[in-house]
């Protein structure tokens, strides 16, 4: 998709933005834009600043410098113009809780006392449910579902509000290859159809390549943004990472290998 229409206003601003924790430098000078409906991964190694990026769009992360805008206003905690599917953490088999119970928390859970709108709500859940290919398991116990079952759940509630910006931390942790494409394909329709954008970090970019507009590549303090094409190259990363890495794509995918004294390995970041 088209990002750089100076009249699409962006969803999410970040100007001059730098993290840091005492000494330590998680990233410095950032300036970016995300449109609506545009897919950006982020990647990087362990403790490069992803999550926290996440929780800097949240309003749960103050930077150490710059500002951060989310539709137009500073990030502030609870923005209901914000969704979020966090990574996969299993219920406990006996969580009193069943599906539908859980998709209506991201429509009224933010709300104090006895709820209101019953008939709506629950059309409104119905509606989330089917969105998501949830429907035929919508009132059994969370507890018994898979992991990939449960990830549809968490994507329907964080879709609640048709949120403006919907970040997405590691969803695709611990599912099988056919979740990880289930839920991968629904966060780019809601990229596609509603408009909304989507920051979604991850290890592995192989299972959403198709869907990425752009990649915000952190390592080492540094970054580099582009599209996949531009950022999964070997000079890029090896700059990034101060030591040798080479980037092969194999059949569609991309395959990462960083090279310390020359011993060859995959590299996290990205897999093979």
């Amino acid at each position: 998709m088209e990002t750089s229409d100076p009249m699409v206003e962006p969803v999410v601003r970040l100007r001059d933005a730098s993290l840091s924790f005492g000494n330590r430098l998680l990233w410095d000078g950032l300036n970016l834009d995300i449109a609506p409906g545009e897919f950006l991964a982020v990647l990087g190694p362990n403790g490069s600043g992803k999550t926290t990026m996440l929780r800097t769009l949240l309003g749960l992360q103050q930077l150490s410098g710059g500002t951060v805008e989310v539709a137009g206003k500073p990030a502030t905690r609870g923005s209901r113009l914000v969704g979020t599917i966090p990574q996969q953490r299993p219920f406990a088999e006996n969580t009193p809780l069943r599906a539908r119970d859980l998709v209506a928390l991201g429509i009224d859970g933010h709300r104090w006392g006895i709820r209101l709108n019953r008939r709506a709500i629950r059309k409104r859940v119905d509606e989330l449910l089917e969105l998501v290919g949830a429907s035929s398991y919508a009132d059994r116990p969370v507890g018994v579902l898979s992991g990939g079952e449960q990830q549809r759940l968490r994507a329907a509630q964080a879709l609640a509000d048709n949120p403006r910006l919907l970040l997405c931390d590691e969803p695709l942790l611990s599912l099988d290859l056919h979740h990880q494409q289930a839920v991968s394909g629904l966060i780019h329709r809601q990229a596609c159809d509603r408009g909304s954008a989507v920051v979604f970090v991850t290890h592995e970019i192989n299972p959403i390549l198709q869907y990425v507009d752009r990649v915000l590549y952190l390592a080492g303090g540094r970054f580099h943004v582009g599209t996949p094409a531009e950022v999964m190259r070997s000079d890029v990363l090896s700059e990034l990472y101060g030591s040798p890495i080479e980037v092969f794509e194999s059949n569609g995918r991309i395959v990462v290998v960083g090279m310390p004294e020359n011993v060859s390995h995959t590299h996290p970041s990205a897999g093979a």
